[in-house]
């Protein structure tokens, strides 16, 4: 991004005291006026990932579209921390993917929209198309005229990258005016950690044991969902975490001053599949940004037009150790595996030029 990073020299970190800053440099987060689109009482985990990711996110959406927004939700654990019946943590509009069919819900939102949009129906739909039912939810808007209120999706990468990747790529394909928000946890958490599509390689899950010759999920599977997203062309991709706030506010910024299909995919550790110290989320997600494996960059019109440099590259093994999925590698030490690893991280370096030297 062409924001300014800050920089604290006392540290030697991108810690960001926002009393120091101006206004207008501070975080969505740091301001009085956050709306809190999720709000305190949910039932995530210590140390989640999504639930930072997704606060963080949708309180960005808040401030750039002045509260005039509606988000459609995938099941996942976002789902169900968030809103275990009859309670909510949301304070936007918010509907729930779950039972019914988009058609349905794009005719019950153009008849029962009302003219406040801090009160929408709550409505459903099937697990895998939260996509699809944004696109319904834009077009009955677009027939109501309401033309300043705009539609986010968000799911995890269970509900993305393998049951709902049909319906994405239809919202891609169609260039339908949503913004998409993929929280990658990197496996089915909800449901007892098993593998999705986005699950590393030679990471533990309860569907990939760390048994056999070689343990762990296999490496040379899986999918890129940003750059999947990247080949339809459609007017905006990022990747983002929630180690760097102001980076991830700012693409959410930019997404929504933006119309047609964009993606946003954002890496949340979870600690309970990682097997991670809570305490360490935002490290460990820093550790992955920092080691390459997960690089931060924007595309438009598939083509990449910006990326986050390292500020200073650690090896892979600094990013495994802290999660206890990965502890197969090093009781006994996997060289091959870790080679491997380390060769898919210097490969992102290499093709997004991450190194300050490369860009």
């Amino acid at each position: 991004m062409s924001s300014q990073r800050v920089k604290f020299y006392q540290t030697g970190t991108f810690t960001v005291g926002n009393r120091l800053l101006n206004e207008s440099d501070r975080t969505v987060q740091a301001r009085m006026d956050r709306t809190n689109s999720l709000n305190s009482g949910h039932r995530a985990c210590q140390g989640c990932g999504e639930a930072l990711g997704a606060r963080y996110a949708l309180d960005a959406v808040m401030r750039a579209t002045r509260r005039q927004m509606v988000a459609v939700n995938a099941t996942g654990c976002l789902e169900v921390f968030s809103s275990p019946y009859p309670e909510s943590a949301w304070e936007i509009p918010w509907l729930h993917s779950l039972f019914g069919n988009a058609p349905a819900v794009a005719s019950g939102v153009a008849a029962a929209y009302p003219e406040s949009a801090w009160e929408i129906p709550w409505l459903h739909s099937l697990f895998g198309n939260a996509p699809a039912v944004a696109s319904g939810v834009a077009a009955a808007l677009r027939a109501k005229g309401k033309t300043d209120i705009r539609v986010i999706a968000q799911g995890g990468d269970g509900a993305t990258v393998d049951i709902g990747f049909g319906c994405l790529s239809g919202m891609f394909e169609r260039n339908d005016d949503v913004l998409y928000v993929c929280y990658d946890n990197e496996a089915y958490m909800n449901t007892g950690v098993q593998r999705s599509g986005s699950t590393p390689p030679r990471a533990w899950t309860n569907t990939t044991q760390a048994v056999g010759t070689e343990p762990g999920n296999p490496m040379g599977v899986g999918k890129n969902l940003p750059r999947i997203a990247m080949a339809h062309g459609i007017p905006y991709v990022a990747t983002a975490s929630v180690a760097d706030l102001h980076d991830l506010e700012a693409k959410v910024t930019k997404a929504m001053n933006m119309r047609g299909a964009r993606y946003i995919h954002i890496h949340v550790p979870c600690p309970l599949g990682w097997k991670s110290d809570p305490a360490l989320t935002i490290k460990v997600a820093r550790m992955a940004v920092e080691s390459g494996l997960f690089p931060l960059f924007e595309a438009e019109g598939g083509e990449v037009t910006d990326r986050t440099p390292i500020r200073k590259q650690v090896p892979v093994e600094r990013y495994l150790e802290l999660q206890g999925r990965f502890n197969h590698l090093f009781h006994p030490r996997d060289e091959s595996a870790l080679g491997a690893i380390q060769a898919m991280a210097d490969t992102n370096i290499h093709v997004y030029h991450l190194l300050p030297s490369e860009v």
